[in-house]
């Protein structure tokens, strides 16, 4: 990113603080624009998003906080930079808990701002390098890039071929981490769709009584706390295609109005009669059987007759091996990008026990074990930095003929409280990596309450 193209939006109700910082921000080779309030930067936002935000907290009108929230959801990637006087230290520190990247605490220094701002944009021009390696999709043929040569990606790649081009709506079955969202926009970005919004939405990861305002949107006091009007997930998608994952923790009473808005094409935000129509492609993927969740009765079947039009199997990592090689290669080179290092490659040791392990939480655990491995490298990733435990879960930690057990001055209650807690931790790693650390999910798939699992991460230190 050229710093003469860089646009720097200045928010701060102070006169005086937005021209010195746009004086500061134009001699530093930057476009600086100024907004007094937050509707003014809303709609300058809405025109034109910029590459990095200097935003006052404390405002009259609309608050500091929701703007930084409106631009963060068009752009997650764009750097908000919060503007504080001492006296308000802690609204900053909530504010980066909120998403807020760094924060500027009056009086401030002049070198200080610059540095701030120049590290920012030099952070968004790398996170936007990553993206472009990383998730451009032109193709089904750049699918398989993404995903490996093997022969089963072989004939996903076809499946999307197929099914790309007409307007059915898709069911993707997968376990977690294997790969379903990437699916998910291959089949947009090839369908006739493909100049439409992207949207996606994760039905496992929103509460249950957030959920529909998320997806149908919400008029302005519709219900306590809606300050003003939400657009929802089925409205942004309108003219392109929305991906519901996890819909199998879609709540019954949400499914039916999911049913209704696909036959007549029209919804309503919440605390408004007014129907708008909508126009959309469907994709929803699952990490379980639909058919078996509408035997137990948590899936209406009609819903599910409406939306399994076609069915896409992503395979585990385990089913596909040959594809181990092309990831821990592709995965090296992005992480080598991001940390500025150069990472040559694997040892024969290492390729051995990338290709012997069973990956339980596919793709996803498998990019994160070779970031930590590039992290820890300096030339060659061996078995050291790969830290894989084959199979030491279930048999070894339950099994004292397979490890030897600390019989020392121990007694038979310790010993078997301190292995049924090896056991105890190692599924919750295991459940918490099938949910990509999300605690809910990780608390529904075990059974327990979140405060349960909340405290046992706690108790167990697992990071």
């Amino acid at each position: 990113m050229k710093k003469s193209r860089a646009r720097i939006l200045i928010v701060d109700d102070e006169h005086h603080i937005c021209r010195m910082l746009s004086r500061l921000m134009e001699n530093q080779g930057f476009d600086a624009l100024t907004a007094y309030e937050g509707e003014t930067a809303l709609k300058m936002i809405r025109s034109e998003i910029p590459d990095v935000l200097l935003l006052d907290l404390m405002m009259p009108g609309i608050s500091g906080m929701e703007v930084m929230k409106y631009a963060k959801e068009l752009d997650p990637d764009l750097p908000v930079i919060i503007i504080t006087g001492h006296a308000h230290i802690q609204g900053a520190v909530e504010a980066i808990q909120a998403g807020a990247d760094n924060y500027l605490a009056k009086p401030f220094q002049h070198l200080e701002v610059t540095e701030i701002v120049n590290r920012s944009l030099e952070v968004r021009d790398l996170k936007q390098k990553l993206k472009r390696l990383s998730n451009q999709l032109e193709g089904p043929l750049c699918l398989r890039k993404m995903m490996g040569p093997s022969k089963v990606i072989g004939s996903l790649v076809s499946q999307v071929k197929r099914v790309a081009k007409t307007d059915f709506t898709v069911v993707i079955q997968g376990e977690t981490g294997s790969g379903k969202e990437l699916v998910a926009q291959a089949i947009h970005q090839n369908s006739l769709r493909a100049d439409g919004p992207w949207v996606a939405i994760d039905c496992g990861a929103i509460p249950e009584g957030l959920l529909e305002s998320e997806l149908f949107g919400h008029e302005k006091g519709a219900f306590t706390g809606a300050f003003s009007r939400k657009i929802g997930k089925l409205e942004a998608a309108k003219g392109g295609t929305l991906l519901m994952d996890e819909i199998s923790n879609l709540p019954l009473s949400s499914q039916g109005k999911i049913l209704r808005t696909l036959q007549e094409k029209k919804i309503c935000r919440i605390g408004s009669n007014k129907p708008l129509d909508v126009d959309i492609r469907l994709l929803v993927a699952c990490n379980q059987d639909l058919t078996t969740i509408v035997e137990s009765g948590a899936f209406r079947e009609d819903l599910f007759y409406r939306l399994n039009e076609f069915t896409i199997r992503v395979p585990p990592l385990r089913e596909r091996k040959k594809d181990i090689p092309c990831l821990a290669k592709r995965f090296l080179d992005i992480t080598n990008l991001a940390l500025h290092k150069s990472v040559k490659g694997f040892s024969e040791s290492a390729l051995r026990t990338l290709l012997a392990y069973s990956w339980p939480g596919n793709v996803r655990q498998f990019r994160s074990i070779i970031r930590r491995a590039v992290l820890l490298a300096d030339d060659l990733i061996t078995d050291k930095h790969l830290e894989i435990h084959q199979d030491i879960s279930f048999n070894q930690l339950t099994n004292p003929l397979l490890q030897k057990m600390p019989w020392e001055e121990q007694s038979l209650k310790a010993i078997v409280q301190k292995r049924s807690e090896a056991l105890e931790r190692e599924i919750i790693v295991s459940a918490l990596e099938y949910s990509a650390g999300n605690k809910a999910k990780a608390a529904r798939l075990l059974r327990i309450d979140y405060k349960t699992i909340h405290t046992k991460v706690k108790k167990f230190a697992i990071s």
